[in-house]
């Protein structure tokens, strides 16, 4: 191989590590919380994992996203599922 070769190799396997090094530390600091609805139960939650689809009692009230516990929780009287909820 030529060093031109050698360089842009060296190159590549630089920037994959870099890139992987970084993935771990980036998906900590991006925590998504979802409000989700419980049927059975009849109550209204905020969970830090992203809801089953097929959890049958489960479903997601919104699809919503939020970046923190705070701001979901903020949104669950305002949201439709869970506001007619508290009515019944």
């Amino acid at each position: 191989m030529t060093r031109l070769a050698l360089w842009a190799v060296s190159i590549s396997i630089m920037t994959c590590t870099a890139s992987v090094a970084q993935t771990p530390s980036s998906r900590a600091s991006e925590r998504a919380y979802y409000v989700v609805l419980d049927t059975r139960a009849k109550t209204c939650s905020v969970v830090d994992k992203e809801p089953q689809t097929d959890t049958p009692n489960v479903t997601v009230a919104t699809d919503a996203v939020y970046k923190s516990r705070a701001e979901a929780e903020a949104a669950l009287p305002t949201l439709k599922p869970c506001a007619a909820l508290k009515s019944q």
